[in-house]
């Protein structure tokens, strides 16, 4: 009776006519489980979300000890309370010196809007600067700033005075000017396809910025919290941003967002006008217990260290001669083909063999892989053959 398709497809709305159309009951580490007891190898956690693996026994608890204390009591910002002291406490001491203050929200769109506020707060300047192909979120200034204009067009008019420039293109970074009051990145493309820039690319946008009084942000949203086999992908290139924006696996599977800026900065938004950035459900202490918790199994269990040997093991066992590239960073994969029509009949037939791929928004010729940084290797095995197996049976179906 819970699982009906008629209240799926009627009774809530429907993001796109072909939704992926599985039905979970529940899950654990790496799989998830239908009614009728089917298991699925979910090889995108949720998309970038459950990067230690659902239902991790140390967030689990951590959300139960909360929940025996309380749950909302005040809006984001009035009452002293112990989760969101403690995870901006840990945050903090393992980010540099100055990204040392954080605004809790309640995703990785909300992040990126109270980033963009920020900046013009300080700047006092309107210009934005993006990247063509980025995907910052569905807001309409998360939108805004994102590079699909097939997704944008529908929903204008949107926020004015934003500017796109090609990524990792360095002469590209001439258009950043005394007139820009950001420019909003994410460190490693995600819906692009997974766009992996050059340290010196990264280099010279700071620089660039900085000659120009130009708030950086990076959004990892998408790729922070261990993906790209450090915590944050920016550690990478030997740059740090002004604003750092995260979402997703932030919350091991709660809603959870953050902007993280230095506090000389995230000071303006208390004053002209006071409540410069307000949210209801920012900060929420069930929330923050997840997110502390998250970054302490990422501590404790070394999730780190073995990402990238996991990242080559899936990319060496996906070998295929119909895949035209593998684009990787850490545990983020697109895998490409000739057509979308290949990529869908890949993802569907994974599916069937009960792997769970996905498609990106902005790049439909790959599909893309996530998996939770707790895999095992006997698990990356089993799944990549599966996976194989489905582009071989896609490769042999007839165009339809």
């Amino acid at each position: 009776m819970d699982f009906r398709d008629d209240i799926f497809l009627n009774r809530l709305a429907q993001t796109t006519p072909h939704p992926y159309h599985v039905a979970i009951e529940r899950a654990e580490g790496v799989y998830l489980y239908a009614p009728d007891g089917t298991r699925y190898l979910d090889m995108i956690s949720g998309i970038a979300v459950s990067n230690v693996g659902h239902r991790h026994p140390h967030v689990i608890q951590a959300i139960k000890d909360q929940l025996d204390k309380h749950l909302h009591v005040m809006v984001y910002g009035e009452f002293v309370q112990s989760a969101p002291n403690r995870l901006a406490e840990k945050l903090t001491s393992l980010l540099p010196p100055t990204l040392n203050c954080c605004y809790f929200v309640n995703s990785g769109t909300e992040a990126n809007e109270g980033a963009l506020k920020l900046a013009k707060r300080v700047t006092g300047r309107t210009e934005i600067i993006a990247c063509k192909k980025s995907y910052h979120g569905s807001t309409h200034g998360s939108l805004s700033v994102s590079g699909n204009e097939t997704k944008k067009n529908a929903f204008r008019p949107l926020l004015p005075d934003v500017t796109f420039i090609d990524f990792n293109r360095p002469e590209a970074l001439e258009k950043i000017t005394h007139r820009t009051a950001c420019v909003i990145i994410e460190t490693v493309q995600g819906d692009a396809g997974v766009r992996i820039p050059s340290r010196a690319y990264l280099q010279a946008l700071r620089q660039r910025c900085d000659d120009h009084c130009v708030l950086l942000i990076f959004d990892e949203i998408q790729c922070g919290m261990g993906r790209t086999g450090k915590l944050f992908a920016f550690e990478h290139y030997g740059v740090v941003p002004d604003i750092l924006t995260l979402g997703k696996a932030f919350g091991g599977g709660l809603p959870m967002g953050a902007f993280i800026a230095d506090q000389r900065l995230m000071k303006t938004l208390t004053y002209d006008p006071p409540l410069g950035h307000i949210t209801t459900f920012g900060g929420n202490p069930v929330c923050c217990a997840a997110a502390l918790a998250v970054l302490e199994v990422i501590e404790t269990e070394g999730l780190l260290a073995s990402v990238e040997a996991k990242g080559q093991l899936i990319e060496s066992l996906l070998q295929h001669p119909a895949i035209r590239e593998i684009r990787r960073a850490g545990l983020l994969f697109a895998v490409d083909f000739e057509s979308a029509e290949v990529v869908n009949r890949i993802v569907q037939h994974a599916k069937e063999k009960g792997v769970i791929c996905y498609w990106f928004l902005s790049h439909p010729h790959s599909f893309r892989l996530a998996p939770p940084l707790t895999i095992t290797e006997s698990e990356i095995r089993e799944a990549c053959h599966l996976i194989h197996e489905a582009i071989v049976q896609a490769l042999a179906s007839p165009s339809k």
